[in-house]
């Protein structure tokens, strides 16, 4: 591995003195890494290895120290313990080369038992790891997809076009701290068997599956825990298939040999650990057959009893619940709001009437987006370009929910329709702006009519919210695989993951026993 910016750091529990900071350095230098950043307290002490220093000439001197805001200088002659000192790396990260071949592989033939073929030679797969979704065709990547989600299962957030999207935009790039390393399974005839979207990461952000407990395990022990290989899609906490396989007579096989090259890349990349965060349930039951160790999670999802109705979903809860969602519904129409469900080439259209001179459709949401980001605890994962991107590539797969006060936009939710689900993605409104119950009415109760309207099965709101329940979303399990590198770390988060199963069961079951629907609703 080639770390374009490694560091070394502490926190304010974790000082620092002049030894471990050679250490350090040395270190650093030992690994070709081209900076070093050290905090001491609230001190960070910056060098660069690239300008031909030893690691035997440097020491704490004040002209080293500096305070973060670069306003003082600090006196180094102060008595620090060393409790830990950490490396790795920080920001971006990459392979030393790119495209790699993972090796060629044995399909053995169903219909010979010494797996070969009519001509006598044995069917091969060979693996190979891609720097960007954008070197393997649309058509390629979309039938392994949906071979493996299933048609009537679409999921689009899976779709070449999505993906592409979150790459040709700067969201999930090297620069960002996600490097593209899909891996990419072909036949002796050049057909694509299975893909996976596969990412090395030098952060825990954007995942919705949370390791940074884990990260500060292994710093504390001095072991680095990034970069770490991550299968997923980015910044979308979205069940599905994640070693997506044609339908094959070989697709048992192309997946076993998919996994194993997630593993060899693994060892070979040297990294800590490489994690599949939401599979199908499916796949989390194989991979524990395949060492990686399993975890649970809960969101919040709506299921479509067959209703033909807003108002016969609402009969099937209790008199208090129906009573309050249609109280909250009453204040759009009180504050003169006017909620539109828009697809695809209506989105623009409509804005574009509706704004005249301003900002055009997708500007405007994100303006709404960042709004949200900027003012609560979340990151601004997804950039501008991201939008237009992907509204451009998804077509009538994406369905904007918004409010308009008279003839102004004030407000917009974004949404993914898939084969049987609606998926709820990001909501935003014009800064300063407040509106009761808009958020619900948004992002759950129109969610709720377009999935009636459109006949799909369910709405998956995203992560987090218990505030959900009583709007008609109930918990369910979603899944993460984790293989570990190293042993003492592997028994440690087992026995955690263990535990952490155990509590989040008694948490569920607890919130399905207070739910809204009367008692006589499966």
């Amino acid at each position: 591995m080639e770390a374009r910016e490694s560091w070394s750091w502490a926190s304010n529990m974790w000082e620092a003195n002049p030894l471990a900071v050679r250490w350090a350095l040395g270190i650093a230098k030992t690994n070709g890494w081209s900076t070093v950043r050290c905090s001491i307290g609230s001190v960070k002490l910056v060098d660069a290895l690239n300008s031909g220093f030893t690691s035997s000439d440097v020491t704490l001197s004040n002209a080293l120290l500096r305070k973060t805001s670069f306003k003082c200088i600090h006196n180094s002659n102060v008595g620090f313990n060393v409790k830990a000192i950490f490396w790795g790396s920080r920001k971006a990260v990459e392979p030393t080369k790119l495209d790699l071949s993972i090796g060629d592989f044995s399909l053995t033939d169903f219909g010979s038992e010494d797996g070969k073929t009519d001509s006598g030679k044995a069917r091969k797969l060979s693996v190979c790891v891609l720097s960007s979704i954008s070197k393997i065709s649309r058509d390629e990547w979309d039938a392994c997809s949906l071979d493996a989600e299933g048609q009537e299962k679409y999921n689009p957030f899976l779709s070449h076009g999505f993906l592409l999207s979150l790459e040709e935009s700067g969201c999930a790039v090297k620069e960002t701290g996600w490097v593209p390393q899909h891996l990419i399974a072909r036949d002796d005839c050049n057909n694509v068997l299975g893909v996976v979207p596969l990412y090395l990461k030098s952060h825990s952000y954007g995942e919705y599956v949370f390791d940074h407990s884990w990260a500060d395990a292994y710093y504390s022990y001095g072991s680095r825990y990034y970069p770490k290989l991550q299968c997923c899609v980015p910044f979308t906490p979205v069940p599905g298939s994640r070693i997506l396989v044609r339908n094959t007579d070989y697709k048992d096989q192309v997946f076993d040999i998919l996994v194993s090259a997630l593993v060899a890349l693994t060892i070979q990349f040297q990294v800590s650990s490489l994690h599949v965060t939401f599979p199908s349930a499916g796949e989390w039951g194989k991979l524990k057959e395949k060492g990686f160790l399993q975890r649970i999670g809960m969101q919040y999802h709506w299921k479509n009893r067959n209703y033909k109705s807003f108002d016969e979903f609402l009969m099937d809860m209790k008199q208090s619940k129906r009573k309050n969602i249609r109280q909250e519904r009453k204040k759009i129409s009180v504050q003169n709001l006017t909620m539109r469900r828009l697809r695809g080439y209506e989105i623009k259209c409509n804005f574009v009437s509706l704004l005249v001179a301003q900002a055009k459709h997708w500007d405007t949401f994100y303006k709404f987006y960042r709004n949200t980001t900027d003012n609560k605890w979340g990151s601004a994962y997804l950039t501008r370009d991201f939008f237009h991107n992907m509204a451009s590539k998804m077509g009538d797969n994406v369905l904007l929910v918004t409010a308009q006060e008279e003839d102004k936009l004030v407000a917009g939710a974004l949404n993914l329709i898939g084969g049987d689900t609606l998926y709820g993605r990001l909501w935003g409104c014009l800064p300063e702006a407040y509106y009761p119950s808009l958020h619900f009415e948004a992002c759950y109760y129109q969610a709720i009519e377009a999935a009636i309207e459109l006949n799909l099965d369910k709405v998956e709101a995203g992560a987090q919210g218990e505030h959900k329940i009583q709007r008609g979303y109930m918990p369910v399990t979603t899944y993460s695989s984790h293989y570990i590198v190293d042993e003492g770390f592997r028994k440690v988060i087992s026995d955690y993951l263990v535990r952490e199963k155990a509590q989040l069961e008694i948490v569920m079951k607890l919130l399905q026993n207070s739910g809204p629907f009367k008692d006589n609703v499966a």
